[in-house]
């Protein structure tokens, strides 16, 4: 694993808010508000758009993540991601991955 992913199996460094952030690219930022407010359902403005994954100490961070389940239940626990956690499959990342199934298969592969 290369640090870029989040605890949830979204990999990082493959996400257009990450790369927006980290280019300091104000263009790709207004692009990826379009975007995901389009379709996501919510209204983001360029402003929001900065990331650098829930991993990150001090952020930025977008959206929820300062409030995520996951990354909370994970960092109390000590774990890298959620594939090393003894209760893997539980509610909250279930849930999570109904939305995100591609997370899952990430973490599915690094699984025992």
């Amino acid at each position: 694993m290369d640090g870029l992913m989040a605890y949830c199996g979204i990999q990082c460094g493959e996400c257009p808010a990450r790369k927006a952030t980290v280019a300091d690219d104000n263009e790709m930022r207004s692009h990826v508000a379009r975007e995901w407010s389009k379709n996501f359902g919510m209204t983001l403005a360029p402003t929001d758009v900065n990331c650098l994954g829930c991993r990150s100490e001090k952020g930025p961070w977008i959206g929820y993540t300062a409030h995520c389940a996951i990354r909370k239940c994970a960092r109390e626990r000590g774990l890298s991601h959620c594939a090393q956690c003894d209760d893997y499959g539980c509610e909250t990342l279930t849930a999570f991955h109904q939305r995100a199934p591609q997370a899952k298969k990430e973490l599915e592969a690094l699984r025992p």
